[in-house]
């Protein structure tokens, strides 16, 4: 298959896209990728949206999208409007439309832009199967062709834009039964609508793919930027964006691995941080994705091409296939390694940040659900036995001076390893990079059934090197295990996650990795307890990323809408409250949703739903399928617990000693 989603595996290089006018604001082309965001004000609170949007163009958006879910939200787009012009401010506004037509025509002649879901728009969702003939089902597209058309014609006639936006949780009941609920399903949702566009010679257009799947929506988009390329249909701009993204850490992480993943590829003209939040925390975290690839070309060494097609599809999940090594590869979970070789001194206390909490009292440790699986202390090995369920790394010439011992598992450099002439008879890692792939360590490690491999690279160009280099071992037929390592210099917080998010999570959505370490640079100067804040921060990265590529489930992960005008109760509260009676329940993903509109399609991989269906009325949802109607908002969690009780996956918080010296 010739894949054209990427315009380069090894080169930085953005797609160019169709140039779509919106306001007098471009987007696409050669045009800086946009931000935008999406009020949360009910629509009909003029000036209260009218507030609420002076602040986000303040924090950085260029396009405000609000929500218009009936003609009166609709009309009072125009009111909206006239506030905002009259206070100075022309931000270009789009209206989001989701089941009625009538309303997206309207606000069509008011706003520069109509966002419109091929989902919902003039198809159905019951969550019906439903068998169709090649004739009745083309009978069904050209029906909804006709409730299409004339929003089309009046978006052609006022200069107005248009974005299709799929989502993966709002798919009709007539694409699941066809295409099933795959990223061609989502594709294909799209260019049912888009190829009317063209019919009527209309261009300015915009494309998304959103998912709170991450996998998914990686897939799609790509997905969805080959098949236009075979059509022969516009490059038309792509709106990046993950669905439900959540609140706080985990939001922003999974944001990065969706989102982040894609500007790697060249793909995105405007992105949108969905977080459980307000609205003006969001553009910050979309510009600083952004921001990165801004000197990309410029700041990237080269990377050798490779020769052919890539040995993986990126339209679709598979891990890559290695050996089993101790308890890495194979069919082992992703583990994670935590460094702590800048620690001068390792103490019992220290392993906290590696989430292997000591108690001095009981004299013994407890692991929480972020425990990382091994420790990396470099020059300075642990001077006390570590608890179970822990294993340590050290430097290969510390495990020689220290006598080879059994319990700790050496890391060799590249050059140390060729030609090392003892090796720890069970398990070893190697630092290798591209450049140092030759042919006689590729041979080296294809035979040797005790190496693990620890990729690392310090191109700007990332994330595409190291995936370079496993196409190497790939195509070389090298099965040892592979770590991704991620080193860092003093960037912020804030930008350390966002990257590592991406790079190290980029992988892992194309199958990459059986493992992950992260580590950066501080000052000499910081202290010890600055060391320990970093580590335990990296150590809860680590894991927030290999839940945001499914690839490893370690926590409760909560399925949560940004809220918006249609949002039924106090979302960012209410998510809180749900967070603090469940963040226990290890792996299970709960859907918390502020209207009908995003659930419970939108929840779509959620085990369990709390969606508002009324003022004060929630329903709760197990998958799919509502079990309790109307439940009073005081009631509903409580009543969500029993739900989880009743199919035996409730269990009670254990309340854990604070330990000694924490």
């Amino acid at each position: 298959m010739n894949k054209t989603y990427c315009p380069s595996l090894t080169e930085y290089k953005r797609r160019v896209s169709r140039v779509v006018n919106i306001g007098g604001l471009p987007m696409g082309g050669d045009f800086p990728i946009r931000v935008q965001s999406m009020t949360t004000v009910d629509t009909m609170d003029t000036l209260g949206s009218v507030e609420q949007t002076l602040r986000m163009v303040a924090a950085g958006c260029e396009y405000v999208r609000i929500t218009a879910p009936s003609m009166k939200e609709a009309q009072n787009l125009l009111e909206i409007k006239k506030e905002l012009r009259a206070r100075g401010c022309n931000v270009p506004l789009i209206a989001d439309i989701h089941f009625t037509p009538n309303a997206a025509e309207l606000a069509a002649r008011i706003v520069e832009k109509v966002r419109v879901n091929p989902g919902n728009y003039a198809d159905k969702k019951k969550f019906e199967e439903i068998e169709y003939t090649d004739a009745t089902y083309a009978a069904e597209v050209e029906r909804i062709r006709e409730r299409f058309r004339p929003l089309v014609k009046i978006c052609k006639q006022y200069g107005t834009a248009m974005r299709i936006g799929t989502n993966h949780g709002s798919l009709s009941d007539r694409i699941l039964s066809r295409y099933g609920d795959t990223p061609l399903g989502m594709v294909e949702s799209a260019l049912e609508f888009l190829r009317l566009c063209e019919e009527e010679n209309y261009y300015d257009v915009v494309l998304s793919m959103k998912a709170s799947n991450t996998q998914v929506m990686v897939q799609a988009y790509r997905l969805l930027v080959q098949k236009l390329d075979e059509e022969g249909l516009q490059p038309y701009p792509l709106h990046l964006g993950v669905t439900e993204a959540g609140e706080a850490e985990d939001g922003r992480i999974k944001s990065a691995v969706g989102i982040g993943t894609l500007l790697e590829d060249g793909l995105g003209d405007t992105v949108r941080v969905s977080l459980t939040e307000a609205p003006e925390a969001e553009a910050p975290v979309a510009k600083a994705l952004i921001d990165r690839y801004t000197n990309r070309a410029a700041l990237a060494q080269p990377i050798a091409p490779l020769a052919g097609e890539e040995p993986i599809s990126p339209f679709q999940y598979f891990r890559r296939v290695t050996r089993e090594v101790a308890n890495l590869g194979g069919q082992n979970v992703p583990r994670v390694i935590t460094d702590l070789s800048r620690l001068p001194q390792l103490e019992y206390a220290d392993l906290r940040a590696a989430g292997h909490l000591y108690s001095s009292f009981l004299d013994k440790f407890q692991m929480s659900d972020l425990g990382a699986d091994y420790v990396y202390t470099g020059q300075r090995p642990a001077p006390f036995m570590l608890p179970n369920g822990l294993k340590e790394i050290v430097d290969y010439t510390a495990w020689r001076d220290a006598g080879q011992r059994p319990d700790h598992f050496p890391v060799f450099t590249s050059a140390e390893y060729a030609v090392a002439a003892t090796r720890h008879p069970e398990l070893n890692f190697v630092f290798q990079n591209l450049a140092s792939l030759t042919a006689p360590v590729l041979d080296q490690l294809r035979e040797d059934l005790t190496a693990v491999v620890v990729l690392h690279t310090d191109n700007a160009h990332a994330m595409p090197e190291i995936r370079r280099a496993f196409f190497e071992l790939m195509n070389a037929g090298v099965t040892c295990p592979v770590i991704i390592n991620r080193q860092f210099p003093a960037l912020s917080p804030e930008e350390t996650q966002l990257y590592a998010a991406t790079d190290g999570g980029g992988l892992l959505l194309d199958g990459l990795g059986d493992g992950l370490v992260l580590s950066t640079e501080l000052l000499p100067e910081r202290g010890k307890d600055e060391w320990l804040t970093t580590i335990e921060g990296l150590n809860q990265l680590s894991f927030g990323i290999l839940q945001a590529a499914r690839t490893r489930m370690s926590k409760t992960e909560y399925i949560s809408c940004p809220s918006c005008g249609r949002t039924l109760f106090d979302l960012q509260e209410t998510t809180a409250m749900i967070r603090k009676r469940t963040d226990h329940l290890k792996g299970i993903k709960i859907g918390i949703m502020g209207c009908i509109v995003n659930g419970p399609g939108e929840m779509a991989d959620a085990d369990y739903g709390y969606v508002g269906v009324g003022k004060g009325k929630i329903s709760l949802y197990r998958g799919q399928e509502v079990i309790k109607k109307s439940v009073p908002e005081e009631a509903a969690v409580d009543e969500l617990i029993e739900l989880m009780r009743e199919d035996g996956r409730w269990i009670e918080k254990e309340v854990v000693e604070e330990p000694v010296g924490a």
